[in-house]
Parts: structure tokens; C-alpha cells; sequence
């Protein structure tokens, strides 16, 4: 049977060798991108870890450094909000200048709102889509053309299985990660015949601080929204660590989707075989934790 060049391309392109990679890791204070980051280190990449808590980063830097598992990586350390878009366009600038090439692009960052759609301004919610949208939208453009540059190189974005499965009380998150998705499917489409190969990944319930550090809309009461958050970090069954080492094998095996735990498998596999009634399932696992309604 005959394949087109482009998917023959797909076909032979090679495993990801991360030994003297360089990786650009953002949300690498805590959680996901930073067990990444010292998995990544351990398998030999140099990395530019990008984070808004810069003390939190210096502190990961110093443990990278000084771990003989990471083989001493060279590490720099960038503090960048990701809703300044200015401030991502100058990044590649100093990533390059310490680091000389960029062969991978990891977008971890994240942020979680409380609150139904009736409870949240327009500025709550633009606040969730700058960051997990955008931000991630303007560090792949801002990077794309370092990558272009390199025999071999991957971006992964994170998703999340609320990009697969849209429950209520979560609408500015739900909204950006769905467009998250959809901006990698395509872009993936476009670099399909390049050396960039480019993944989504759909954690599931993942144990990071996440849900406990989101904001919460003005008007829901902080009981409230202790309550809601506590039940969505009861549905976390997946470590940090184990959601890294599925992130970091993804990259090295180039892979176009990525899913990380049980939860996430099968909600990709029931939206799919029922599209509108996946919620009567989703609705009685997640109703507590999308519920910001003060008792009557």
C-alpha cells in the first residue's frame, strides 16, 4: 500500500535522545513540571525552567545541580508570568544565549478557577484562559523557530481530561484546556512534515496543589470553595512523579497523545461512545466537586 511522504515521514521519525537535550519546562516550581524537570534532568537534558515563584525554582535549580543522577545538567531558571506575553517573546532570547539550542518545549502551567459560570466576572474567567491558553499558545510561537532549527525536536502540551470530558463548575477551565487541545491537534497537522512532532497530554486526577491554590470567584464564600476543593482532590489517584514519567516517555517517544491514569483512559473512551450522555456517568463522580452553592 502507498504512503504519502508525509506519513512516511511520521513513520521514520527516531526516538527523542534527551541526553544533551535542551528542555524548556514551564510550571517548574511545583507539581507536574517540576518532577518532570527532574526526570528530564536525570536522563541527561539541560534545561531552562520558566515559573512565576522564582524562589521555589532557584530551589529545584540548586537540587539539580548538585544531584549525581542528573549528571550535573545545566540548569538556568526564568521568572515569567505567562499571562505577559511581552515577557515570553524575550525568553527564547535568554534561553538561547545560555544554552545555544532548544530541542524540546514542555507546557506544564496551569491554573483552576472556583466557581460556576453564573458566580465568575468576564475578568475571572479571561484570567484562566490568559494563562492556560494563551500562555501556552505565545511559548510555542515565542519557541517554534528555535525548534525548527533542530534534527530532532517535540513540544507537549498539557491538557488535561477536562479537555476530554467537560464537567459543570468548571467553565473557564474546561474552555481553555478544550482550546489547548485543539490548538496541538492542529498544530500538530501543520508541522506534520517537519522535524517538530508535537503531543497533547490528558492527565487525569493528578496529586499536585492545583485545585487547593485556584482562585476563587469573588462571590463564592471561602467554605465554599474549601469544601469543592477538597472533593476534587479526594478524585486524585495519579503521584506527580508517575504523571512525569508518562509526560517525559511521551517526549522521548515522540508520541501525538499522551494519557496519564485510568480516569483519564476511560473518560476519552466513553466521551467518545456517547458524546452527550458521558455526563449522566461524569455528573455522579464529579457533582461535589463542581458544586460552589452556598447552603441554603
Amino acid at each position: 500500500m502507498h504512503r504519502s511522504p508525509t506519513a512516511a515521514r511520521r513513520a521514520r521519525r527516531p526516538r527523542l535522545d534527551l541526553r544533551g537535550a535542551v528542555a524548556v519546562v514551564t510550571g517548574a516550581a511545583s507539581g507536574m513540571g517540576l518532577e518532570s524537570a527532574r526526570l528530564l534532568a536525570a536522563r541527561g537534558a539541560r534545561l531552562a525552567l520558566v515559573d512565576r515563584n522564582g524562589d521555589a525554582l532557584e530551589t529545584l535549580a540548586d537540587e539539580l545541580r548538585a544531584g549525581a543522577a542528573s549528571e550535573h545538567p545545566q540548569v538556568t531558571t526564568h521568572v515569567v508570568d505567562l499571562s505577559d506575553l511581552d515577557a515570553i517573546a524575550a525568553l527564547p532570547a535568554e534561553v538561547l544565549a545560555a544554552h545555544g539550542h532548544v530541542d524540546v518545549l514542555l507546557n506544564c502551567a496551569g491554573v483552576s478557577m472556583l466557581g460556576r459560570f453564573e458566580q465568575l466576572t468576564l475578568e475571572e474567567f479571561r484570567w484562566v484562559v490568559d494563562i492556560n491558553l494563551w500562555g501556552t499558545v505565545a511559548m510555542v510561537q515565542a519557541f517554534l523557530p528555535a525548534l525548527r532549527e533542530r534534527p530532532t525536536a517535540h513540544i507537549a502540551n498539557v491538557a488535561s481530561l477536562y479537555a476530554l470530558g467537560a464537567p459543570a463548575g468548571r467553565v473557564p477551565y474546561v474552555t481553555s484546556k478544550f482550546a489547548v487541545r485543539g490548538f496541538t491537534d492542529a498544530l500538530r497537522h501543520e508541522l506534520e512534515a517537519t522535524d517538530v512532532s508535537v503531543s497533547a497530554v490528558y492527565p487525569g486526577g493528578v496529586q499536585t496543589g492545583i485545585i487547593h491554590h485556584a482562585r476563587v470567584a469573588a462571590s463564592v464564600p471561602s467554605d465554599v470553595a474549601a469544601r469543592a476543593a477538597s472533593a476534587q482532590s479526594a478524585l486524585y489517584r495519579t503521584t506527580a512523579a508517575q504523571a512525569a514519567e508518562r509526560i517525559v516517555e511521551g517526549i522521548e517517544r515522540r508520541r501525538p497523545r499522551v494519557f496519564i491514569g485510568r480516569d483519564a483512559r476511560l473518560t476519552d473512551l466513553v466521551t467518545r461512545l456517547a458524546p452527550v450522555g458521558y455526563w449522566s456517568v461524569m455528573r455522579g463522580i464529579v457533582a461535589k466537586a463542581g458544586d460552589t452553592s452556598a447552603p441554603a
